[in-house]
């Protein structure tokens, strides 16, 4: 497979992180390596780089790539392992931490990998090949209510009862088995009015299977304040996301950090000690140029967060 990816805000994230080109960087979404090849222009001989995927097809992309050059480590793993494994290799604390989130474009665009309503694929939609669940599993076994949860939750979808009414409706009569399958259900249950206007009927439910799937918002949960911990002081950490719920995380997280005090008005003093432990860099995220949407769509939505620890 070709593991072509165009890279987002590319410029703008790792000059953003990479601020000492002695130092100890991790990409924790290795994907088609753009940010990780743009960080290693900025280390000298004794710079380091870590990076993660979970994705073992990307892992050996990224071998091709960067060949025999000893300042790049890969890690065949999610984030969600990111303290443990900087343990492990005795790389801490770390000067920055980079997250690029969401779907690379190869995994997108590859039809059996299950993730696009633009291809008649298998119901798949798993990030790691290896890991149980998968999407036909989900559609299939889960109860209509979690389902419709799961579709408004995730997906931000104003029909997810009805599109899980209907998902189960079918499945009674035979298994959903491809995204095609999928797709012809989702278009059944939204009403022919909004599917004539609008995006695709079936990309918000699509977005929220793969996030379900993937565990996305719980892996990216738990992940931030390790992220924090493995850093220097000094160090950066910076966030590109693509929709709403993530920004979300990201931001409160990040604004958790400020150590403003929690505690009631009434409480004579702060009984939460709250401790600032970083600092927010970008007090409005960083979006997109007019140009890199033009060249590159599926950048549109993308946002980056950056924060320092102090």
């Amino acid at each position: 497979m070709d593991f072509h990816h165009v890279t987002v805000l590319l410029d703008e994230t790792v000059d953003a992180v990479v601020t000492n080109p002695s130092g100890n960087y991790v990409d924790c979404t290795l994907g088609g390596t753009g940010h990780s090849q743009r960080v290693l222009t900025k280390l000298n001989v004794n710079g380091k780089l870590i990076c993660f995927d979970q994705d073992a097809l990307a892992i050996s992309h990224a071998q091709e790539i960067f060949g025999n050059d000893e300042r790049i480590t890969l890690i065949n793993r999610n984030f969600e392992y990111l303290e443990e494994t900087l343990k492990e290799l005795d790389v801490l604390p770390v000067n920055g931490i980079l997250f690029d989130l969401g779907v690379s474009s190869p995994q997108l665009d590859e039809a059996e990998r299950g993730f696009s309503y633009m291809q008649d694929a298998p119901l798949d939609m798993r990030m790691d090949p290896s890991s149980s669940l998968t999407a036909r599993e989900l559609v299939n076994t889960w109860s209509e209510e979690k389902l419709a949860q799961v579709i408004w939750n995730y997906g931000e979808e104003k029909w997810s009862k009805r599109i899980a009414q209907f998902i189960v409706q079918i499945r009674n009569v035979r298994t959903l088995e491809t995204t095609g399958d999928l797709v012809e259900v989702i278009k059944a249950a939204v009403p022919a009015a909004v599917r004539r206007s609008g995006p695709h009927p079936a990309k918000r439910t699509f977005q929220a299977i793969r996030i379900a799937v993937n565990d996305e918002l719980g892996v990216l949960d738990r992940v931030l304040d390790q992220a924090l911990r493995c850093l220097d002081h000094g160090g950066r950490i910076g966030v590109i996301t693509f929709h709403s719920l993530e920004d979300r995380i990201v931001k409160d997280r990040m604004k958790s950090w400020l150590g403003r005090c929690t505690c009631p008005p009434e409480l004579p003093i702060c009984r939460c000690q709250a401790k600032t432990i970083a600092k927010v860099l970008t007090r409005k995220p960083i979006l997109p140029s007019e140009a890199e949407v033009e060249q590159n769509p599926r950048s549109r939505s993308a946002k980056l967060r950056v924060a320092e620890k102090i």
